[in-house]
């Protein structure tokens, strides 16, 4: 019999998410390359808190790519100060132009 489960799901650390996508904020805009940066129990709670933030600033549609979970401090800025408001809670959203 199997003690604790072994599954994706057994980090020991805080679960940073990054997504990465592209937002829109009007139906004729080129979009905006974006990167999510954010605090999540699991990776469908990411998704669904990185939609309602890209709302919230003004995006009305956003191609999300990809998703992972960081498992360093990034070092570089903007990500390091991103990482850090998603450890206090926050939704980060770094633009690119």
């Amino acid at each position: 019999m199997i003690g604790t489960p072994d599954n994706d799901n057994n980090f020991d650390g805080p679960m940073i998410f990054i997504i990465i996508g592209k937002g829109y904020e009007s139906d004729t805009s080129e979009g905006v390359d974006l990167h999510v940066m954010l605090k999540a129990p699991d990776d469908d709670s990411a998704v669904r808190e990185a939609l309602n933030a890209l709302a919230e600033e003004g995006f009305i549609e956003a191609d999300l790519d990809q998703i992972g979970m960081l498992t360093e401090v990034p070092s570089e800025e903007p990500h390091a100060s991103a990482y850090q408001g998603a450890l206090e809670g926050e939704v980060s959203i770094i633009r690119f132009s």
